[in-house]
């Protein structure tokens, strides 16, 4: 697994009110919705770029205001055959 470290201001830190753990799940869960919005990722590999089951991701796309079925007829059969 490659890690990558991102430099953020603390004032950001303030204005988000996270602390380091929950800020660096917040902004892999926006890499992972937005990868997958733009189609680069697979919801599969979204939620584990995210860490979380791929039922939960789903489940909390709406919450990025990301279109959570935006499949397929194949391929939602080929994720469901998948789960």
């Amino acid at each position: 697994m490659i890690e990558i470290q991102l430099a953020v201001p603390e004032e950001l830190t303030l204005v988000l009110q996270a602390k380091q753990a929950s800020l660096a799940a917040e902004v892999s869960m926006a890499a992972a919705v937005k990868l997958y919005e733009l189609g680069k990722l697979s919801a599969g590999a979204a939620a584990e770029l995210a860490g979380i089951p791929k039922p939960l991701f789903l489940g909390r796309l709406a919450d990025y205001g990301a279109p959570n079925f935006d499949l397929t007829e194949e391929e939602l059969q080929e994720d469901l055959k998948n789960a």
